[in-house]
């Protein structure tokens, strides 16, 4: 299996209903980006729809940090990149960004994802094949350097 690094989604335009009052993008539709190019790399991972519906397992956010860079408005059109930092058997964490097609960054988002049985629902362990694929993803990404916006934390900056 050949898996880009970082991976890279199809190309997706901002529509007019993702709109606010102040002429751009609205910031629940950036998750909205970061969400269906990470459901294209769950995909080659083998945790698409079908795997949902056929073997009611699936990934849920547990936590997102969102940096905000600059506005996207109507008709622009992004990728989103997906880089998978880490994983567990039963976690993945991941740092996105979305790019103009200009190339100039727009948003990244970090998150931590876990496995679902839906069942419970409750957490739990990749099957064998699963882990296999996002092995595969993370040893292809290993090369990547550490993403400078990774790993931040929120806070307010006081001058000394």
């Amino acid at each position: 299996m050949n898996i880009a690094a970082p991976f890279v989604s199809r190309a997706m335009e901002i529509e007019k209903d993702w709109i606010d009052y102040n002429g751009h993008l609205n910031m629940a539709y950036y998750n909205v980006l970061f969400d269906r190019g990470s459901d294209d790399a769950f995909e080659i991972m083998g945790m698409g729809p079908a795997y949902a519906r056929e073997r009611k397992l699936t990934i849920y956010t547990a936590e997102a940090h969102v940096c905000y860079v600059r506005e996207l408005h109507l008709g622009d059109k992004v990728t989103v990149s997906f880089h998978l930092i880490d994983h567990d058997d039963k976690r993945l964490r991941a740092y996105q960004e979305i790019r103009h097609a200009e190339g100039w960054l727009a948003a990244t988002s970090e998150t931590l994802s876990l496995h679902i049985d839906m069942s419970g629902p409750k957490v739990a362990p990749f099957p064998d094949d699963v882990m296999d694929k996002v092995a595969a993803m993370r040893a292809a990404h290993a090369s990547l350097a550490m993403p400078e916006r990774a790993g931040r934390s929120i806070g307010i900056r006081r001058k000394s």
